[in-house]
């Protein structure tokens, strides 16, 4: 007989089903997945540290789990809602099912709720902190422990999820180019964009001084996406400020576009419910072109889209918008080589609109390289470079 599971909303409004997954209890922020495919990726994607995640799409668990589709070496997500898993497994690629991952990680899990009028919650009312319990069925008892629980705004989380020792990715075939990548919550698929690229990837902890980037020797910086609140990353932005200044070409994604964002003196913002899932429509505003693209994000960059910004690093536009809704999802630097999305052009499990921007990372260093090689040589020997003396375009 399976066990009875109650997930509990901080708004008191409760969903009672079955145990899916370790029994025992569980605490983080409620968040829709509107994914049809790749729940593997999104369980082990470090940026869902802290969360539990909705799956929007009701039949869960088809092809079980494998040990190459990983994005990182662990579960990250708090906890998993889904409505019907899958009674088997069928996929040839597949060492064990879904749940027996979710027991063997003692990630906490709950099925057979109507999760369609719990994203519809979430979406009326917003991403809010929320519990599942195998252990205690009582949705008062459980509420009173959901308002004590930290919030996601104003939680540091990157340090939690960063690679405690640097390592390198080695490009694939010839070696073009190298880049110190910042891991505040990196996938594993990124590196791997960038190695097919001929890109070696210098991984670095989240707490990396700027001796350390420069000392890789890497012709560029690469900023990882990652969780939690983009406003307390001050460390983080103040790095990013540094190599800005040395004219180092640099790319971020996500938590990397909010960090970028702020070292441009831009501020950031809680979204009522975020972005997540592999069917956001998002517009580059240079081409026109609409991209489906993966997201996974609660904060945004808020920074004026009618306009060209001039920030201390000189001229800085808005590339890309959200149709949904027109938040910020890309920002271009004019003056310094320097751009960002808010998205996943890795996006392991598709959809692959996006992936020219590793192509346009590459491009931006075959145009630059040799210049900010020598900036950096200079910073290190101690005489900083004027960001007004950088002319190299960003996007």
């Amino acid at each position: 007989m399976t066990d009875k599971a109650i997930l509990v909303l901080e708004d008191g409004r409760s969903f009672t089903g079955e145990s899916y997954g370790a029994a025992g209890e569980t605490f983080g922020e409620a968040v829709f997945n509107t994914g049809m495919t790749g729940y593997q990726e999104t369980l082990t994607d470090p940026s869902y540290h802290r969360q539990v995640v909705v799956q929007t799409a009701p039949h869960i668990g088809n092809t079980g789990v494998n040990d190459e589709d990983q994005e990182s070496s662990r579960i990250w997500v708090s906890g998993y809602v889904v409505r019907d898993p899958a009674r088997r497994m069928s996929n040839w690629r597949a060492t064990r099912s879904l749940e027996e991952e979710l027991q063997n990680q003692g990630v906490v899990g709950i099925s057979g709720i109507d999760t369609r009028a719990l994203t519809r919650h979430l979406r009326e009312r917003g991403a809010m902190r929320c519990a599942i319990s195998t252990t205690d069925l009582d949705p008062d008892s459980v509420r009173q422990r959901v308002l004590a629980s930290p919030e996601m705004a104003g939680a540091d989380l990157a340090g939690e999820v960063s690679t405690a020792q640097a390592y390198t990715v080695e490009a694939i075939g010839t070696r073009r180019f190298s880049i110190a990548a910042l891991d505040y919550g990196i996938k594993s698929m990124t590196p791997h964009r960038l190695a097919q690229r001929g890109i070696t990837s210098h991984v670095l902890p989240a707490d990396s001084s700027l001796r350390q980037v420069l000392d890789t020797g890497a012709d560029a910086v690469f900023v990882s996406n990652g969780p939690g609140d983009p406003a307390t990353a001050d460390s983080a932005v103040a790095l990013l400020r540094e190599l800005l200044a040395t004219g180092t070409p640099v790319f971020g994604i996500c938590f990397g576009n909010q960090l970028l964002g702020r070292a441009f003196g831009f501020g950031t913002y809680k979204l009522r419910y975020g972005h997540h899932g592999i069917n956001q429509p998002v517009q580059d505003r240079v081409t026109g072109k609409v991209e489906i693209t993966a997201h996974n994000h609660g904060f945004a960059v808020d920074a004026p889209i009618d306009r060209v910004s001039e920030t201390d690093f000189g001229g800085v536009s808005v590339s890309h918008i959200c149709l949904n809704d027109n938040v910020v999802e890309g920002l271009r630097a004019h003056d310094v080589p320097a751009f960002s999305v808010q998205y996943h052009p890795e996006a392991a499990a598709g959809p692959h609109d996006a992936a020219y921007l590793f192509d346009r990372f590459a491009q931006l260093l075959e145009g630059g390289s040799e210049r900010a090689s020598q900036r950096a040589q200079r910073a290190r020997s101690g005489s900083s470079a004027e960001p007004t003396d950088i002319t190299e375009g960003g996007n």
